[in-house]
């Protein structure tokens, strides 16, 4: 799998930083289209601890900020879309639906797909797979600030 954006390139795109970093890599970008990024979940992420002992549960909420994530970087860097020196906050979260849980050792597949653009809000529809298999999906909508 090709890497576009590498931790080293996404460090200089988002402000997030550990343990809130949830995007290892993009590999693929399509201006102003679509985005897929990959997210490496590791037994040592530090919400296992607490989510759930005995039973490592991803957080569904984390699986969405990963989404969300993905989505600021295709706002991001693409052609039309937010200044570079702006921040892209996440707004709003529609039809979200978690269908399987993730664990360690999974891969996550975030995959986000452009909407629409309405001034300085930007609307994309994204699924989250492992192995080929939903996980969740749903509508982010986040605003550059």
């Amino acid at each position: 799998m090709e890497t576009v954006f590498g931790t080293e390139d996404i460090l200089k795109i988002l402000p997030h930083r550990y343990p809130f970093l949830l995007i290892d890599r993009v590999t693929e970008f399509e201006d102003n289209s679509r985005i897929t990024g990959i997210k490496n979940v590791s037994f040592n992420e530090p919400f296992f601890n607490g989510h759930f002992p005995g039973v490592p549960v991803m957080p569904g909420v984390l699986i969405m900020e990963a989404m969300a994530q993905s989505s600021a970087i295709l706002a991001l860097k693409s052609s039309n879309g937010c200044a570079p020196d702006k921040t892209v906050f996440l707004v709003g979260a529609e039809k979200m639906r978690w269908k399987k849980k993730v664990g360690p050792g999974d891969t996550i597949k975030l995959e986000a797909t452009f909407v629409k653009k309405k001034g300085p809000l930007w609307i994309t529809d994204n699924i989250a797979t492992v192995d080929g298999q939903m996980v969740a999906k749903g509508t982010i909508s986040a605003i550059e600030g």
